[in-house]
């Protein structure tokens, strides 16, 4: 793919683990299936996407993200009328997968029992300077069927 940032929505059946060059064995994350509709909570710190966020998917795609904090609020202040900016708990997992295939140095994930991940943790490379990020995923409803 080539991109580093860059969110699309997915189903999530990943391994856990570190996917860089350490050669660590992987441990199959538990089964998630994405819904097509939920709210979460995202805190983001990446050198394009910092705060805190309330997100709302509907039919795959962000339709809401509310700033929780005067950093969210800055970003989403930056990007008017484009909530799309935010990603879905899907797009985080495609990004993950996508720093594992490009063997980043940290591409780590930790899971819910539920098999959704809680916190996703990259590095693409230890001797770059600002190309770390960390997504912290919260407060996860599913829509009312």
């Amino acid at each position: 793919m080539g991109r580093r940032l860059g969110f699309v929505v997915v189903g999530a059946v990943l391994a856990a683990g570190c996917g860089g060059g350490g050669g660590e064995p992987e441990v199959s994350a538990p089964v998630w299936k994405e819904p097509g509709s939920y709210a979460y909570t995202l805190t983001s710190a990446t050198q394009v996407l910092w705060g805190t966020f309330r997100v709302t998917v509907r039919d795959g795609e962000v339709v809401e993200a509310v700033g929780l904090d005067d950093d969210s609020r800055r970003v989403l202040r930056d990007l008017p009328e484009r909530p799309d900016r935010v990603p879905t708990i899907g797009g985080l997992v495609e990004l993950l997968e996508q720093a594992r295939q490009e063997r980043a140095d940290t591409a780590e994930a930790e899971y819910a029992a539920d098999g959704r991940p809680t916190r996703i943790t990259l590095d693409w490379d230890e001797n770059a300077i600002d190309d770390e990020a960390e997504y912290v995923i919260g407060g996860y409803r599913p829509a009312a069927r």
